[in-house]
């Protein structure tokens, strides 16, 4: 049993702000950060294109970048949230720069600022294509220099404690649930143990890996999103996940796929179909600039009017030498692949890439649980609506691992006493006889999501994953019941709720918008609305 006064679930940038603001304002204070893998191994960690904020003032103003926010969003934007984010982020972005993130300078020694689709100026800051890779590194290092700042990894988060744990029946219309902490595999000594906290974080990340292809990689399993629900907390939104329209295409792959950055196509890349033809003027006046919702479901479609699996990223006009110091890690990929980005296109094909809904939070990043806050990926704030845009996320992680900790700061909470939680009973439970009943029922929930619950998506499609699902649940419900508990058995369990989550929330929506594009409701409602379960 271990106990703590701040329990950070992930060690992105949204846990990592929160835990080092903690650590620097109660020195006498115990902060704890759990993470199931590698301290480095996040979404964050993935993020190439950059982080967008209003730095360049002669050129830019936060109205147009809230603007661009607000049309992203298709309507279902908390403008509230929006203002917030953008306004509030210029200063989390100084204080990251401050903690060491080094962003790309031109030669006069300012930002070099790149332009995404849907940004109406240039102002993605960005250090070559790994940005997200550099704002963990710069934080990782700022985190060594607090001693109260205690990071477990290789531990995996398997439920959150609360009320249910006392004995009492927990309901959706429960009042005032509150969360003691969580339940953790120790993965080194296959121990579940209790961490009791008085505040608990939950910044756990995507989802993408419910997907056959994603650009997120294999941590990416909804963890929070599914505890926060079993603990009868509010979910939203899930159903619009976005889908980045230019992963790189390796046939014969599956899982993480190789992200494209966006920015590639914000310094002049063309998307091409199979005939060599520039598409993108005949869906959007903006072309390859557009909306990533409108360049997915442009690049499925051409896709299935040509019968290919992929389109193409036309970069052979492009100046080579600025492409190689922009990009060099893509450069280096696409060589490795024996794609000479001068004289080839690069093959590329949308893959599921972020979760726009989630774990339901306040202004100060507060879920319905008390005690219990999220952000990043796995929350649903309100800034991003039907839509997000491009390198808006890494912005609203820091803006809200910082609120978290702003409220969080300011509450007095004893720790429960933890001899009233049980320990975790594994009685009547075996080792699993076979890993493949774990490993197949995944690829089965993988393929039936990207089948069914794709880009495009259909009122029978939807019906029958969720059939699917049921029968998954069941099958997986027994395992988890008569099983030891493993973390690829939780991750599965996990990302079949998410995926119904996804599902019963498509099933809701009775219009397209956004990210969600059904074909018999191929209109936008008059209805605004955000779908909470």
């Amino acid at each position: 049993m271990k106990k703590t006064d701040f329990l950070v679930i992930g060690s992105g940038i949204a846990g990592l702000t929160y835990a080092l603001k903690m650590a620097e304002q109660f020195p006498d204070k115990r902060i704890t950060v759990v993470t199931k893998a590698a301290a480095d191994e996040t979404n964050t960690k993935y993020a190439q294109g950059g982080i967008a904020g209003v730095t360049d003032f002669e050129n830019d103003s936060f109205e147009k970048h809230i603007n661009d926010t607000l049309i992203a969003g298709d309507g279902l934007c908390n403008a509230h949230i929006v203002e917030i984010v953008v306004k509030e982020g210029v200063e989390r972005i100084r204080e990251l720069i401050g903690w060491g993130a080094q962003f790309d300078k031109d030669a006069d020694g300012d930002y070099s600022l790149g332009r995404e689709g849907g940004h109406s100026e240039y102002r993605i800051l960005h250090h070559k294509d790994i940005t997200g890779k550099e704002m963990e590194r710069a934080l990782l290092e700022k985190v060594k220099q607090y001693s109260n700042i205690e990071i477990i990894k290789h531990w995996f988060v398997i439920d959150l404690l609360t009320q249910h744990h006392l004995g009492f029946l927990v309901t959706k219309s429960t009042p005032n649930i509150q969360c003691y902490g969580v339940y953790a595999l120790n993965t080194s000594t296959h121990q579940i143990e209790k961490i009791i906290a008085g505040h608990t974080l939950l910044a756990t990340g995507g989802n993408g890996q419910v997907y056959r292809s994603t650009t997120n990689p294999s941590i990416a399993t909804g963890d929070g999103v599914s505890m926060v629900y079993r603990a009868k907390g509010r979910i939203e939104n899930m159903e619009f996940i976005q889908f980045h329209p230019t992963a790189l295409y390796e046939p014969g792959t599956g899982g993480q796929a190789f992200l494209i950055t966006e920015a590639v196509r914000g310094d002049g890349a063309i998307l091409r179909n199979k005939h060599g033809e520039a598409f993108m003027e005949r869906y959007d006046e903006r072309k390859d600039l557009a909306p990533r919702d409108i360049v997915a479901r442009a690049i499925d479609n051409e896709m299935k009017i040509t019968g290919t699996e992929h389109v193409y990223l036309d970069c052979r006009h492009m100046d080579q030498a600025k492409f190689i110091h922009h990009f060099p890690n893509i450069y280096e990929k696409c060589l490795s692949l024996g794609i000479d980005i001068t004289k080839s296109m690069i093959p590329v094909a949308p893959a599921a890439h972020y979760s726009c809904g989630g774990i339901k939070t306040d202004e100060w990043g507060r879920t319905s649980i008390l005690n219990l806050y999220a952000a990043g990926e796995c929350a649903s704030t309100g800034l991003h609506g039907a839509n997000r845009l491009a390198s808006n996320s890494l912005l609203e992680a820091m803006v809200f691992g910082h609120r978290a900790f702003v409220h969080a700061s300011q509450q007095v909470t004893e720790l429960i006493d933890p001899d009233r939680i049980p320990d975790w009973d594994a009685g009547g439970t075996t080792d699993p006889r076979e890993m493949i009943l774990i490993t197949q029922s995944l690829k089965e929930l993988q393929l039936l999501m990207s089948d069914y619950v794709g880009i495009v998506r259909a009122d029978v499609r939807l019906e029958r994953a969720m059939k699917r699902l049921d029968l998954l649940w069941v099958e997986t419900e027994q395992l988890y019941i008569t099983t030891k508990v493993s973390p690829q058995l939780c991750e599965l369990r996990n990302m079949i709720s998410v995926a119904f989550l996804i599902v019963k929330m498509a099933q809701f929506r009775k219009e397209s918008r956004g990210l969600h594009y059904n074909t018999d409701y191929p209109e936008k409602s008059e209805l605004l609305q955000n779908i909470v379960l």
